[in-house]
């Protein structure tokens, strides 16, 4: 999820696609309808770390302000709007 995360934001297109991860979810999502929620939410905030390492890197005087998460929809991002 993390990578997926990481796409989005920076704008990939993943092309890899694995019948066997997916096929993993399926049956961890059969024993708990809540591990989606616990993956994603750590997902994204990793991403949002890796993110922030990039940021740091690229812009060592970057300005200050809100933070928009990886997580967040395309439209938000693209707008600046956290």
């Amino acid at each position: 999820m993390t990578a997926a995360f990481l796409c989005a934001s920076l704008g990939i297109v993943p092309t890899v696609r694995h019948a066997d991860y997916v096929g993993s979810w399926l049956e961890v999502l059969r024993d708990d309808d809540r591990a989606i929620i616990r993956a994603a939410s750590a997902a994204s905030k990793a991403a949002d770390y890796l993110l922030a390492l990039q940021a740091d890197e690229d812009e060592p005087e970057a300005p200050s302000g809100p933070a928009i998460p990886a997580s967040a929809p395309e439209s938000q991002r693209a707008a600046g709007v956290p």
